[in-house]
């Protein structure tokens, strides 16, 4: 059987830190990567660097100066329509087909310090992007033909009280507050999807992805949050190998990081 190996990582500027992809993709011997946050138009995306290292198929959304997501590939893709997910239009999403997946690849809003919509328009907008998964995901988990979905991205979400450094202290922390882990478990609930991560770690396993810049010493303090995301809905799941899943820790020092890491995964192809 052909096996699939995903990654999906926010790298925070990939022009910044494009040796860093390539090596990674090379050392992992990836087959699909889903970048957030590439932070650059698409006539600024490093495409040749990609290509050299084998990746000749690229699907992108670009933004100049921020947000951005981009899917490169070794295997044939095939572009999808784009969920219509961000009010704002906002280059947050990407999706395509390759060996029989549907990929898609989604950065959803931070929503800023302020956790209350009335008074902070980008949580407001969070919020929104959220309640128009939950719809999407919804319809498409009705339907009765459609490829087996893989979702990855940043979703700036930490649903469990395990995916923070501490469940108490950030109740009221945008990232972790109630309506938002509410609002994320509505996802998969009503989406069919299956969360990978808590598919092979227990709910009493510490899991992070992302750790602040602003620790002077990210690993000393290890206040991390798990934000980003592998999620398979129910056709996906079955074709998934749960023990593959693997948070790359280590991406997170070295030279010019980003705060958030890599996460892979491995499936079975499905056509």
């Amino acid at each position: 059987m052909n096996r699939l190996s995903l990654a999906t990582w926010n790298i925070n500027s990939v022009r910044l830190r494009i040796d860093r992809v390539i090596a990674f993709l090379k050392r992992e011997k990836l087959d699909v990567l889903c970048l957030q946050e590439i932070k650059c138009l698409e006539d600024q995306f490093p495409r040749k660097a990609f290509e050299a290292a084998g990746y000749k198929y690229i699907h992108l959304s670009g933004q100049k100066g921020m947000h951005g997501v981009a899917i490169v590939s070794k295997l044939p893709m095939k572009p999808l329509e784009t969920p219509g997910l961000c009010r704002h239009g906002h280059a947050r999403c990407a999706s395509a087909e390759v060996a029989g997946f549907e990929v898609q690849n989604l950065y959803v809003p931070a929503g800023a310090d302020i956790p209350d919509p009335e008074l902070n328009e980008k949580f407001a907008h969070k919020l929104d992007f959220v309640e128009r998964m939950r719809a999407f995901y919804a319809a498409r988990a009705a339907r009765r033909s459609a490829l087996p979905l893989l979702v990855a991205g940043d979703i700036n979400i930490a649903p469990e009280e395990n995916d923070v450094w501490s469940h108490r202290q950030l109740l009221n922390v945008v990232s972790h507050t109630p309506v938002e882990t509410d609002g994320l478990k509505r996802i998969l609930a009503d989406g069919k999807l299956t969360d990978i991560a808590r598919a092979k770690h227990p709910a009493n396993e510490k899991l992070y992805t992302w750790w602040s810049y602003r620790a002077a010493d990210w690993k000393l303090s290890n206040r991390g949050r798990r934000l980003d995301h592998w999620w398979a809905d129910k056709r996906a799941t079955p074709l998934v190998d749960i023990g593959s899943y693997q948070i790359h820790t280590e991406e997170r020092g070295g030279e010019k990081p980003s705060d958030h890491v890599p996460v892979t995964l491995t499936v079975t192809a499905a056509g």
